[in-house]
């Protein structure tokens, strides 16, 4: 059981200042992040060969100024987050659909914009504003609401309308994430549960139908996943390859700076999408555990901190950013071992990427602002609720 120190009691105040709210700021969570965060450096300057460039020093620039944007993020009175949330929702939405216009092409996919100081990439903001958006949808809502099938209406398009857009990039890994996602925040808003083994069974039986729609390279990735064998040297290049320096690294790794399969380049990727499977080659099973430690002790803090909030608008953000943390270390490490089809899910701050890492420090600072305000009642309309 996670300690979190208790909001001292303040009589007949309804308001925090900025002295005590930087006092309730959860420094274990902060320093788990910066944690995962100098393991992620530590990778970078690895697979650039022992140099700061062209990866680790943007990524320590971007995890500073992450920072900053997640303490101010927390500070920010909850309640303006739940006036807000349909307005970010809506900024992301606007920039998914700027992606079509004017996005930038890279690796078969077109899923940036280019801002010139930063690659920015719309879906990974999504990912959280999402969140945001149905946990103010949710709000107040009562079960009886929640159990009536036209009230989720609204949400599922809230929820299909980007998995769409993303689904168009193509990004098949982000619009699983989406949704799946979506769907861990409308679990702890009351949903039944036979209503998501209808949507399960629904989606299995449209199978046949989207294998359809799915893009060659898509086809070939599901299709090496189920027998990499099929082309070592063409689509399954990526996973054997990274099967090998997993197994090469046995239990306790090559060494800092020694793994021969990232020197010699036969890993693909090493700084982004594989970057587990090349510190793995390095630290072996032990570093992969101890990194999977740190994973589990942030998430275990973020449903902490769900569980400590009054309102329900502050467990359902918490509740799903967290989740929304987990999938994309879930994913990318099952991804690399081969036990779900290759996807482009970065390792949460440790793959080299701007935008990724800038949404996620976003999605904790909401989370830290959710732990701060925990003890803040709030009406259905974001307002103070005595």
């Amino acid at each position: 059981m996670l300690n979190l120190p208790r909001m001292p009691l303040r009589l007949n105040r309804t308001e925090m200042s900025l002295r005590e709210k930087l006092l309730q700021l959860n420094w274990s969570l902060i320093a788990l992040l910066a944690a995962v965060a100098c393991i992620g450096f530590a990778t970078l300057y690895s697979a650039a060969g022992g140099s700061l460039d062209p990866w680790a020093l943007k990524q320590i620039i971007r995890f500073i100024v992450g920072m900053l944007i997640m303490v101010a993020v927390a500070m920010v009175d909850l309640r303006f987050w739940v006036r807000n949330a349909y307005i970010f929702y809506a900024v992301a939405a606007v920039l998914l659909l700027l992606v079509e216009v004017k996005g930038t092409i890279g690796m078969g996919a077109q899923r940036w914009i280019d801002l010139g100081f930063i690659q920015l990439q719309p879906s990974e903001i999504m990912k959280i504003t999402l969140i945001l958006a149905l946990a103010r949808y949710f709000h107040g809502a009562t079960l009886q609401e929640i159990g009536r099938p036209l009230f989720l209406i609204p949400p599922l398009i809230m929820v299909m309308l980007p998995a769409a857009m993303v689904l168009k990039q193509p990004d098949l890994g982000t619009a699983m994430m989406l949704v799946m996602s979506a769907g861990a925040v409308f679990f702890m808003a009351g949903v039944r549960m036979w209503k998501f083994v209808l949507v399960l069974v629904s989606g299995l039986a449209a199978v046949p139908l989207a294998w359809e729609f799915l893009r060659e390279y898509q086809k070939k990735r599901v299709l090496i996943f189920l027998n990499p064998e099929d082309d070592p040297l063409g689509a399954g290049y990526h996973i054997t390859q990274s099967k090998i320096a997993l197994g090469s690294g046995g239990v306790f790794g090559k060494g800092y700076m020694s793994g021969t399969q990232s020197r010699l380049n036969f890993l693909p990727e090493k700084q982004t999408d594989f970057i587990f499977t090349m510190f793995a080659e390095e630290w072996g099973m032990m570093g992969g555990l101890v990194l999977l430690t740190l994973y589990t002790m942030l998430i275990a803090f973020g449903y902490a901190i769900a569980l400590r909030c009054r309102s329900q608008f502050g467990r359902l953000m918490a509740h799903g950013i967290t989740t929304t943390f987990f999938l994309y270390f879930f994913i990318n490490i099952a991804m690399v071992m081969g036990l779900v089809p290759v996807v482009g899910v970065p390792l949460p701050l440790i793959s080299y990427g701007g935008t990724a890492m800038l949404s996620l420090l976003f999605g904790w600072g909401l989370v830290m602002s959710a732990y701060i305000h925990r003890d803040m009642p709030i009406s259905r309309r974001g307002m103070h609720d005595d």
